[in-house]
């Protein structure tokens, strides 16, 4: 299997099935890739409805057939724009969709669309648990540190991109409890540097990370790939 970063919080899984992760790829100040350099995309994961994660979503849906799979408010909103293969899920039990196992998982967060000046309601934010060709990839989603995520050490997680910005999310010490916490092969660092208010040093993450000695750290720039 094959993870590359995308930037932000974007993330792209290749295996078997092609996944990418909060498609924020227009606009993104990080991206290095645009839609039209995407390899065929199986599914889309959108964790929440904010701008920089749902992203791209409908355009890669609508260029590739894409199943989409997200909560089900997120889901009705794209059925509306067009968006026919939609697998809505809410946090608690597991989906296996075409051979791929989702599993929506607690994150404190918003989930708001703005569209037009006005607030569309996106449900309950998530994390998502991602088992592909026996691999586990487990993307936070916009979350604080929360006692949930003790709960993920029984999931036997590979790759762990956590958020580390701050502000909005996690900062570095709270993803270093996290990391502690979920106990994953890798973690992998996200959503820090795009703009002022979530600048932060990944470095000194992983050094405090090293420090706990539970997992194996490591920064992706943009368009980085790692393989498990």
């Amino acid at each position: 299997m094959k993870i590359t970063f995308l930037g932000h919080a974007a993330v792209l899984i290749e295996g078997s099935k092609t996944v990418i992760i909060d498609p924020f790829l227009t606009g993104n100040p990080q991206a290095t890739m645009s839609v039209n350099d995407l390899p065929k995309i199986d599914f889309i994961v959108v964790t929440h409805g904010h701008g920089d994660h749902i992203g791209d979503t409908v355009e890669i849906a609508k260029k590739f057939g894409s199943t989409v799979v997200t909560n089900f408010e997120i889901g009705l909103y794209l059925q509306k724009k067009g968006i026919d293969k939609v697998h809505t899920m809410h946090i608690g039990g597991r989906a296996t969709v075409d051979g791929v196992m989702f599993k929506l998982t607690p994150a404190l967060h918003g989930s708001g669309i703005v569209e037009d000046g006005e607030i569309i309601y996106g449900g309950n934010p998530a994390g998502v648990v991602i088992g592909l060709d026996h691999r586990r990839v487990y993307h936070a989603g916009d979350t604080g540190l929360t006692k949930d995520m003790e709960l993920l050490s029984y999931e036997n997680i590979d790759v762990a991109f956590l958020p580390i910005g701050g502000n909005y999310t996690m900062d570095v010490d709270d993803a270093v409890l996290a990391a502690k916490m979920i106990s994953p092969k890798i973690v992998v660092p996200m959503h820090y540097n795009t703009w002022d208010p979530i600048k932060t040093d990944p470095e000194k993450f992983c050094e405090k990370v090293s420090e706990i000695g539970t997992c194996e750290c490591k920064i992706l720039k943009p368009g980085d790939s790692l393989e498990v």
